[in-house]
């Protein structure tokens, strides 16, 4: 296994792989990554884990399973956590000029496919951008059992004992205040 080149970390020359059998392959660990998620999603930790490159009859063969956490809110409290996200990455890509000839490879029969650079180059950043993208949670929770909030006063229901008794209600609402949950009635 080879760690990712200087520079750019997710930017891998497979010039050499595209000249290898079918079925040749190559391991990179990837670790310390930190990628621009966009403006509404931050990357709490780097990313890490590994990817193997491996050659097949049309380009390249790219799989892999990397870890990372986002910094998120709770979706009841509203309190700062990191989620967790492990992802894995299982991609074909194409090439863009065909190594023997050095002529342009006609893109327009896969216009949605992924493509090598010019210079026989993997440029991963996308594919994991993407992939952390669409593993984020919909509702994180700090905890399975998070109380949230009170609707009255908007205190953390997690800090303890939190009682409204003597506050005005809505007189809309005022029916509800004899309402026990056994079916008994209490009258005011």
């Amino acid at each position: 296994m080879t760690t990712a080149p200087p520079g750019d970390a997710l930017t891998y020359n497979v010039a050499g792989l595209l000249g290898d059998p079918v079925g040749g392959s190559r391991t990179y660990a990837i670790a310390g990554v930190m990628l621009d998620l966009g403006p509404d999603l931050a990357q709490a930790d780097p990313v890490e884990g590994s990817i193997r490159v491996a050659r097949t009859n049309r380009g390249i063969l790219v799989t892999g399973r990397l870890s990372t956490a986002l910094g998120e809110s709770c979706s009841r409290c509203l309190r700062e956590i990191e989620v967790p996200i492990a992802i894995s990455i299982e991609e074909e890509v194409l090439p863009t000029v065909d190594l023997a000839s050095g002529l342009p490879v006609d893109a327009s029969t896969e216009p949605d496919a992924v493509r090598l650079t010019d210079h026989h180059e993997l440029d991963l950043e996308p594919l994991v951008r993407e992939a952390i993208q669409l593993a984020q949670p919909i509702a994180p929770l700090c905890r399975p059992d998070c109380p949230g909030l009170c609707v009255v006063c908007g205190g953390d229901l997690s800090d303890g004992a939190h009682d409204h008794d003597g506050e005005e209600i809505d007189p809309r609402l005022e029916a509800l205040r004899g309402f026990r949950v056994d079916g008994a009635v209490e009258t005011g």
